[in-house]
């Protein structure tokens, strides 16, 4: 079995984040969008993201860290639109392609849960979403 180099971890994370490259040769993304969900994504499924109540994916490009062994994390408070109904527990986020469908590039389980209720504005701190690759 093998493993990735923590140089490639380490693009793989940038690619994501729509930073540029130093080994993969490709066009950053021009735009990152982060999903909340009440049921967790896994590697093979896409978990059930938060709907309706003016949710919508967040713009996030630019608020992420350099990659630095194996892991980034937000460096910019990630604000969503206000609830104009419950969106239920959130549980979990991803990294997605596009601002609606596209490709879910990463997920991550939340320390924890929130329930988002109408009237409330989701909100990570700075630091608060961590990505990695290992």
């Amino acid at each position: 079995m093998g493993s990735k180099s923590d140089a490639y971890e380490i693009d793989i994370l940038k690619a994501t984040t729509g930073q540029a490259t130093t080994i993969i040769t490709t066009t950053p993304l021009t735009e990152v969008w982060v999903a909340l969900y009440t049921v967790a994504p896994t590697d093979s499924t896409t978990g059930t993201e938060v709907t309706g109540g003016s949710y919508a994916r967040t713009a996030s490009k630019g608020k992420w860290s350099v990659p630095a062994a194996g892991l980034t994390s937000n460096n910019a408070v990630i604000t969503f639109p206000t609830a104009s109904v419950d969106w239920g527990t959130v549980v979990a986020f991803a990294i997605c392609s596009a601002s609606t469908g596209g490709t879910q590039l990463m997920w991550g389980t939340l320390t924890a849960n929130k329930a988002v209720n109408n009237g409330d504005t989701a909100s990570f701190a700075s630091g608060a979403l961590t990505l990695t690759e290992d």
